[in-house]
């Protein structure tokens, strides 16, 4: 009898362990199987993103916030704006790894993309575009107190035109040039916004190119203090310069912007939002549903022409994989 126990025992026991092997092999199983990932599994362990947007006295800096904000939520990936010397700056910014996503403007990514200008022979291959934004408008601002009209009134002036390599001295060249003038034609200044507004408050600069979404904080400021003059860019010179640089747009700076009492014909280039194409795909999408499915709670100005319909206008380089799945689904 006791001889039988032993035994049933010791057959119990064995089958226990067989069960046991048998669990602890499906456990493996799953495990390898869900180790090896699937389509709709986050694709990326990104805790923390940087947002680098342009200087406190300008749009990007402004919309930069609020599209931190929309990116944490939906994502749930830190996310902060920090401040830049904006386009230029920001391609640098992505290219050493010091920023995740970018605002530029799209004749700077269109440059940075192909290595020309001020990136000749050092294309940013990998750079790819999460969506364009808003027009931004080619300011150039003075006082009524400069006596300066037309582009031609700039001969012999100190000029700001921004820091060497930037957007918004490309922006000035090239205006300059279809109006026949050089950089040697003027004192060129390298200031930022918040410097170029307080050197036209002060005296010590005659003009100063901005290029910036109006309206922008740094010419709003100025407004408050002096008469504000913007001096036109007319029909033929506009179609002069788009003819030869078609990233370009005709645009208007409309009456009562910055105290205007009528409205001013100028040229635009679009901002965008641009990324590296290693972003993961779950990141880019989640990065384009939080702007452009929330434009409704953008409250800057700019808000109102940021829509996934003209997302994709006028950007001239390739769309991150991620945000084309976002477009295409809308």
């Amino acid at each position: 009898m006791k001889k039988s126990k032993l035994m049933f025992l010791s057959l119990l026991s064995v089958l226990l362990l067989m069960v046991l092997a048998a669990c602890g092999g499906e456990e493996k199983t799953t495990d390898k199987e869900t180790s090896g990932g699937s389509s709709d599994e986050k694709a990326s362990d990104i805790k923390f993103l940087s947002l680098a947007t342009g200087g406190t006295q300008g749009t990007y800096y402004a919309l930069g916030g609020t599209f931190a904000d929309l990116i944490t939520e939906e994502t749930g990936i830190k996310t902060t704006a920090e401040v830049s010397q904006a386009s230029t700056a920001n391609v640098s910014a992505l290219k050493d790894g010091n920023a995740e996503i970018a605002f530029m403007q799209t004749d700077i990514a269109y440059y940075a993309k192909n290595g020309e200008l001020m990136f000749d022979g050092q294309p940013l291959d990998d750079l790819v575009a999460i969506g364009g934004l808003y027009p931004e408008t080619i300011h150039l601002v003075t006082t009524a107190n400069s006596g300066i009209k037309s582009f031609e009134d700039l001969k012999g002036k100190k000029v700001s035109v921004g820091a060497p390599g930037s957007g918004t001295y490309a922006n000035a060249e090239q205006l300059l040039e279809v109006h026949g003038l050089t950089m040697e034609d003027i004192e060129p200044q390298n200031l930022d916004f918040g410097e170029s507004t307080d050197g036209l408050t002060t005296g010590q600069i005659d003009a100063a190119f901005i290029t910036a979404g109006y309206p922008t904080a740094a010419v709003e400021a100025l407004g408050a203090t002096t008469d504000v003059v913007i001096v036109p860019v007319e029909a033929d010179k506009a179609e002069a310069l788009i003819e030869k640089y078609p990233y370009y747009a005709v645009d208007t700076i409309p009456s009562g912007t910055y105290g205007l009492e009528t409205e001013v014909p100028t040229v635009s280039v679009l901002a965008m939002l641009a990324v590296k194409a290693d972003l993961p795909d779950d990141v880019a999408y989640g990065i384009a549903k939080a702007i452009y499915g929330n434009t409704d709670k953008i409250s800057h100005a700019k808000g109102e022409f940021i829509s996934p319909e003209t997302a994709l206008t006028g950007i001239g380089i390739d769309v991150h994989p991620g945000a084309q799945k976002f477009f295409d689904e809308q």
